[in-house]
């Protein structure tokens, strides 16, 4: 069957809010599901495919997920998150792991795809339909398929979406995203809206201070020039360095302190938080290299 969407598969975003946006806020009212902590991914069936939010393919670093997608019919497209889930909670260190591991065998958590959007089915873009009538054809989809695929919660009404958001955050919750009921899905389009638990934000790593065996900080650039994040821990530490094998260049470029560092050969998107305060750190809470 040919595919019924251009690959690869260009995704819809949000942008952040500061409240819970009122049951009216977004044409035809408010959807408003829990953000999942994970890695974007857009399943494709017939034959069945995992795609990044960048287009990369990591059909072969979940086959769980691949192997539970050959149970829907062909011309299929979901639009989720890959997660993992540990005593309870979801545990992104876990996944951040798995992806790093790509296909190599070896002892692994198993993955869960939480599906919000159902862009394609039976061969029909349903991008240009409305979010009720996608959702509807969601649910119907996977509702008797079960665990490791299923379709993220969703409520319109406002209060309980309130509960959730305080609720659900010590289950590893991020916090909501918010849909209008009435909207098309628009690629590459902040038509969606997302409140979170903390305000972390998006930036790009440029290079790295320490060795690619041994790396302590990443230099990052948030548009006033190079600077060194705080410390990365341990884990942040073992993940770049899998990711700078093999070993980078010597050091050929330096803050304006005189620190050295290597730079990347290609940026890395990551998650910071900015510290408050003249001398505040800013710190890196995780790697996008999926991104």
């Amino acid at each position: 069957m040919t595919d019924p969407l251009p690959l690869p598969v260009r995704v819809a975003l949000a942008r952040r809010v500061d409240t819970v946006p009122a049951a009216d806020a977004l044409p035809g009212g408010c959807a408003y599901e829990p953000k999942f902590d994970g890695h974007r991914m857009v399943v494709l069936t017939g034959p069945v495919r995992l795609q990044t939010r960048s287009g990369r393919l990591v059909t072969a670093t979940f086959p769980e997920i691949a192997e539970a997608a050959g149970a829907l019919p062909p011309g299929v497209v979901l639009d989720g998150e890959v997660v993992i889930w540990r005593d309870g909670r979801i545990d992104f260190a876990s996944l951040q792991r798995r992806a790093l591991r790509g296909s190599r065998r070896g002892p692994v958590l198993p993955a869960n795809y939480a599906a919000f959007d159902l862009l394609a089915a039976a061969g029909t873009d349903l991008r240009g339909r409305p979010y009720d009538e996608r959702r509807a054809a969601l649910v119907a989809l996977l509702a008797p398929l079960g665990p490791p695929l299923q379709a993220v919660p969703m409520t319109t009404d406002r209060d309980e979406a309130v509960g959730w958001y305080t609720s659900l955050a010590p289950a590893g919750i991020e916090g909501l995203v918010v849909k209008g009921r009435a909207q098309r899905y628009r690629p590459d389009r902040r038509d969606w809206l997302k409140l979170r638990h903390a305000v972390p934000q998006d930036a790009e790593a440029i290079g790295f201070t320490g060795t690619p065996r041994a790396p302590r900080a990443l230099v990052l650039d948030l548009g006033d020039g190079p600077f060194a994040s705080a410390p990365l821990d341990a884990l942040l530490r073992t993940q770049l360095a899998a990711l700078l094998a093999p070993p980078q260049a010597p050091a050929a470029a330096a803050l304006d302190d005189g620190t050295p560092y290597r730079p990347l050969p290609a940026p890395l998107p990551v998650e910071v938080l900015q510290g408050e305060g003249r001398h505040a750190l800013t710190t890196v809470l995780r790697l996008r290299p999926e991104v």
